[in-house]
């Protein structure tokens, strides 16, 4: 298998790699681009900005209601002795409320539930960033190496034509066969044009997902790793990755919310200690209040109700999630099995038997026992092989990154 695939990589894509050595600039790896993509990327920056927002309504939980400072003048302003402010009685306070059964934790458990939660939507964030960058490197590198096969094959249509020529002119053929050249030189010129333009998207797209421009060469390497043989994940349950972890952090909110809406049900107190100044006597004295709302129009029954139904559906919503999650990742395992078996084989026997057929179709046609109808189709053959041994490559990467992405682990918690 490593013997096809180095005889693919020097035959079919020896031009990227010439052009390679003769760049000054070094090699942006695929690793690097996944760096420098998630340093600045939009989805980054929102989930960043989503942890420290949820950190800071951490903070806002934890802190006690604030005191109120109350002050009122007594018997003034009336009739009599009370006509004027001799009478008056003046009391300056403060209103502290108490708050019981628990409110307090409860909403620190809620906020630190949905902390958790951001912290995961930061590393989705970053896997699906690698995701994405990944399938744009993927598809560079391989519309380079699509370039690359256009140029060799336009390389083998001009000496098709110019060994047709030759053989027109000494009366070895008719005109007809350096017309079928020519319209192959035509065509292979038009292919490359296409692919020049493709490699210019590809490459673009890239740039503008690492946010900066591509001036040198990319890692040729990206597409060659596969597997010696195709094998799934021993584990498909999904059990520990980014996607589970984000249903059981909705489910662990829920479950605070339950806490807090039970906890909302008891009524707090407020105590009112104050001073009393009588203008008459010219005396102070203490004063002490407590109240205690009534719960007899809202006793929270309603509330406590609605979160209870929150965390039913969040407890439905994560078993619904576990099943998606365990059919998602054996589909993708499938799929990148089956990808790698397309790609040792297009890459390898055929690729091989292919190459062998173009070299004796060349040397037949040089020593005239084939004719230019059998050469164009030995190449042929093998420029479509080159290119489906590109795709094959291609989409086992992108499979493999997918499959990736879904059993990617979550974080270790507070990280």
């Amino acid at each position: 298998m490593f013997r096809y695939l180095a005889a693919f990589a020097a035959v079919s894509f020896c031009v990227p790699a010439a052009q390679a050595q003769v760049q000054d600039e070094p090699v942006l790896t695929l690793e690097r681009a996944i760096a420098l993509a998630g340093g600045g990327a939009p989805a980054a920056d929102a989930a960043r900005a989503g942890v420290e927002a949820a950190r800071a309504a951490r903070t806002a939980a934890g802190l006690r209601p604030n005191p109120s400072f109350e002050s009122q003048v007594e018997n003034v302003m009336g009739s009599g002795p009370y006509g004027r402010f001799d009478q008056a009685e003046t009391t300056a306070g403060l209103s502290i409320p108490i708050e019981l059964g628990g409110k307090r934790s409860a909403r620190i458990a809620v906020a630190d539930a949905q902390t958790s939660r951001a912290q995961l939507l930061s590393a989705i964030a970053e896997a699906d960033i690698r995701l994405q960058v990944t399938q744009f490197y993927v598809e560079a590198v391989a519309a380079e190496r699509r370039r690359a096969t256009a140029q060799d094959q336009l390389r083998i249509a001009r000496e098709a034509l110019n060994g047709a020529q030759i053989r027109v002119k000494v009366g070895r053929a008719s005109p007809l066969e350096e017309q079928r050249a020519d319209v192959s030189r035509v065509n292979a010129e038009a292919a490359l044009e296409r692919a020049q333009r493709l490699v210019e998207t590809a490459r673009g797209n890239l740039a503008r997902r690492i946010g900066q421009r591509l001036t040198g060469p990319l890692d040729p390497a990206a597409l060659e790793s596969l597997p010696s043989r195709t094998a799934g994940p021993a584990d498909t349950s999904g059990a520990g990755t980014l996607v589970m972890a984000a249903a059981e952090a909705d489910l662990a909110i829920a479950e605070a919310g339950v806490q807090l809406s039970r906890s909302q049900r008891v009524p707090d107190l407020t105590l009112g200690p104050a001073v009393r100044r009588l203008e008459a006597t010219n005396a102070t004295a203490a004063v002490f209040s407590l109240s205690m709302p009534i719960p007899l129009f809202n006793s929270g029954r309603a509330a406590l109700a609605q979160a209870n139904a929150e965390r039913d559906r969040a407890e439905a919503q994560r078993r619904m999630t576990a099943l998606d999650a365990e059919q998602a990742i054996a589909e993708a395992a499938t799929e990148a099995d089956n990808a790698a078996t397309t790609a040792r084989t297009a890459s390898g026997p055929a690729l091989a038997a292919a190459q062998e057929a173009a070299r004796i179709a060349r040397i037949g046609y040089r020593e005239g026992k084939f004719g230019q109808l059998d050469l164009l189709d030995a190449e042929r053959t093998l420029a479509e092989t080159r290119l489906a041994a590109i795709d094959a490559l291609a989409a086992y990467q992108n499979a493999r990154a997918r499959l990736e992405r879904l059993t990617a682990p979550a974080p270790e918690q507070g990280h």
